[in-house]
């Protein structure tokens, strides 16, 4: 399993990074073709872009292997993984650049494992810390199936035990075959979910952004888009994923693929010119600067764990989460590099 590809910062980075998911050969024919001489076009232009906006860090290949840290504790989210340092993922082939220049992060899909056993996976985080900026990450595919749970996303120091002072952002998110993407933000106490008037292409979950007694929720919305989670969103050869995290608030948008504004793919942002964003929250009721600060992007597949565990039984996935985990035919469809990859990663300001 692997994600990304960030254009801009995010973990992603601009497009969340590159990060898992398949690769550019994977297109059709026609659309490869598109996107080519399309790029050649913009990047012989010179008056797109909004002057707002500079190009920060660039996240692409051996980027998420040299700027980036190989988190190797035990999962702090109880998953079924055992994540590896950066030796032992280049070793065992899970991380690794492909000849195009996409990163694929992978799950082991090599390896039996017994019933409620752990397998080899990866979790990366940027060196560098955010606080605030304009991130775009795009991504050629994502993992998901039974058991998996995959996210692109960013989080504040000492987390999880810092979460409820420095947030969260949850920008790409869901388990098994959930049938579209979650946005969410994790907060301490003293922020909720405010559009203060924006209007938004998904549908709100939960207001309350606080993470107390036991209700981890946060506050978000579940994007009424398919091609934005799973399987449909790896057909259309995945897409692009940006956040604009500001005085304003955060606010997130998902471009499928085919359909990626022409300054994105110039690296030349018109945020203003995107149009309705799929998720917003106002820092009218949520002091951005004061909830959420010093974060780095992360990337990560874990298995099981707080939330693909307890939902297991809900999800029509067959037999239990443990079962799962020791199938490995499950992982074998979701992590080869034809299905993961990214391409780029960069952070704007």
């Amino acid at each position: 399993m692997v994600f990304v590809s960030l254009l801009s910062i995010i973990l992603l980075a601009v497009s969340p990074l590159e990060g898992i998911a398949g690769s550019q050969s994977n297109l059709p024919l026609r659309l490869a073709r598109r996107h080519a001489k399309l790029e050649q076009s913009l990047h012989a232009r010179d008056d797109i872009g909004d002057p707002r906006y500079k190009l920060e860090v660039f996240y692409r290949g051996e980027s998420f292997l040299n700027d980036w840290d190989y988190f190797s504790d035990p999962d702090p989210t109880h998953g079924n993984v055992n994540y590896q340092t950066r030796e032992n993922a280049v070793a065992k082939n899970l991380s690794y650049v492909q000849e195009d220049g996409t990163m694929v992060l992978a799950v082991d899909d090599f390896t039996d494992v017994p019933v409620g056993g752990k397998r080899d996976s990866i979790r990366i985080s940027t060196k560098k810390r955010y606080n605030g900026g304009l991130f775009i990450a795009d991504f050629w595919k994502m993992p998901h199936g039974c058991s998996v749970w995959p996210a692109y996303w960013s989080v504040g120091p000492d987390w999880p035990n810092g979460v409820t002072f420095t947030g969260e952002i949850d920008i790409l998110e869901g388990v098994h075959e959930q049938p579209t993407n979650q946005y969410t933000l994790h907060s301490g106490p003293g922020c909720t979910l405010s559009l203060d008037g924006v209007e938004v292409a998904s549908r709100l979950m939960h207001d309350q952004c606080a993470s107390s007694n036991g209700d981890n929720r946060g506050c978000g919305f579940l994007d009424t888009d398919e091609r934005s989670y799973g399987e449909p969103f790896n057909s259309v050869a995945g897409g692009v994923f940006a956040h604009l995290w500001n005085n304003e608030g955060i606010r997130m948008w998902h471009f499928p693929r085919g359909e990626i504004p022409a300054d994105i793919e110039a690296q030349q942002p018109q945020p203003d010119l995107w149009g309705k964003p799929v998720a917003f929250w106002s820092s009218k009721t949520c002091d951005m600067s004061e909830h959420f600060y010093d974060h780095t992007l992360v990337l990560d597949t874990t298995i099981c764990g707080d939330w693909a565990g307890p939902t297991y039984g809900n999800s029509g996935c067959t037999g239990t989460c443990a079962e799962a985990v020791a199938n490995t035919e499950i992982f074998k469809c979701e992590y080869h590099s034809d299905s993961a990859s990214a391409r780029s990663n960069e952070k704007l300001t």
